[in-house]
């Protein structure tokens, strides 16, 4: 009888810790970022300079300050592509990430297929917006906006422990 009692508080327990984790991997983690209007959504000019904002409507956010690429976002916007990439930094080759699936308006394999044939376009958003950590925004030609965070040159070295090299900024320091 002690055996099936111990079997079955460690099958209750291992149950228990797995919903846990389901749970703080899925929800747990993750805030609604609260809107600042004119400042969401901002590109970096093809010229250079600071990241200017764009029009946009219907913005919705989510983030998590457990991992620096957990930013999705949603919005609208009334620009065309082709007044976009006249005038903002594309960014060639952008692989949106998946967002958990409550939070519906970003759907990162739908966003990559549409980025693929070409009905929509990224562009670079905020350049270190983290440590070795961009902002990628991607417009479908509906007119369609997301927003995720990639890492970057720098970031994929810190984060795998290679030598980050003279290229990249030093490395904030992190206090406790």
């Amino acid at each position: 009888m002690k055996g099936k009692l111990l079997a079955i508080v460690i099958l209750v327990s291992a149950a228990a810790a797995g919903g846990l984790m389901y749970y703080m991997q899925i929800y747990g983690f993750y805030y609604d970022v609260e809107p600042q209007p004119g400042q969401d959504v901002a590109l970096l000019p093809i010229e250079g300079g600071p990241p200017e904002a764009i029009s946009y409507s219907a913005f919705q956010a989510i983030d998590a300050d457990s991992s620096p690429i957990r930013y999705r976002a949603c919005f609208d916007t009334v620009l065309s592509l082709d007044e976009l990439s006249a005038t903002y930094r594309a960014v060639e080759g952008a692989e949106p990430l998946t967002a958990p699936g409550w939070f519906a308006c970003f759907d990162g394999l739908v966003l990559a297929a549409a980025l693929e044939d070409g009905t929509a376009r990224s562009y670079l958003a905020t350049k270190n917006i983290h440590y070795g950590v961009d902002r990628v925004v991607a417009i479908t030609d509906d007119g369609q906006g997301y927003a995720w965070h990639v890492l970057n040159d720098c970031g994929k070295k810190a984060y795998d422990g290679t030598v980050v090299g003279e290229a990249c900024p030093p490395r904030p320091e992190v206090t406790k």
